[in-house]
């Protein structure tokens, strides 16, 4: 019988997502623009919210959301977000639906401005993930002053529903930030 691996203890060891997230996903460095805006979205929407729900209706986030084309979303007009207010399968937040859509129109601005989305957001790590060295959950911080700076310069382009805890969020998400606890087993792997 082979032993449980350890995990980082936010991890819900009988929710089978939330394992696979953690496992797969979860602080592994994100280099694709379509992937990096899909974490942007649904790390908007989970403010304020689990992450279990967000995780729960992912693939219907995705339906709703064109795959997280940001070209595509970055078009939505009037009569999608009408359709998108009625989608049960997704959070039905008006703030929060408009906000994607108004993100997606400035993600397509700094990707005119930086080539892509990652080249932006990567150069405030100088391109490598940050090695954090935490022991319990309660080290782990829910912003830093990088995020700080990050959410700030985000807010002065225009983007919505990315205050700095939520853009700490997705640093970790993302990988710019490597915080797996020292003792699980991902973060020698990430």
């Amino acid at each position: 019988m082979s032993e449980t691996p350890k995990r980082c203890r936010w991890v819900p060891q009988n929710k089978p997502t939330y394992v696979k997230y953690h496992d797969q996903e979860w602080g592994v460095p994100v280099l694709d623009d379509i992937k990096m805006f899909e974490f942007l979205v649904l790390e908007s929407f989970q403010a304020g919210l689990s992450w279990e729900i967000i995780l729960n209706k992912r693939e219907n986030f995705r339906k709703a959301f064109a795959q997280f084309d940001y070209k595509k979303v970055a078009a939505f007009g009037e009569d999608k977000v009408q359709e998108l207010l009625q989608d049960k399968g997704i959070v039905r937040n008006q703030l929060k639906i408009r906000a994607a859509i108004n993100n997606a129109q400035h993600y397509l601005e700094v990707i005119d401005e930086f080539g892509s989305f990652c080249n932006y957001f990567w150069k405030y790590s100088d391109n490598k993930p940050i090695q954090n060295h935490f022991n319990t959950l309660d080290n782990i911080p829910a912003s830093t002053p990088l995020s700080d700076t990050i959410s700030k310069d985000l807010k002065q382009r225009g983007f919505k529903f990315l205050g700095t805890t939520v853009v700490y969020a997705h640093m970790q998400a993302v990988g710019m930030v490597n915080d797996h606890l020292e003792e699980c087993f991902r973060y020698t792997e990430v």
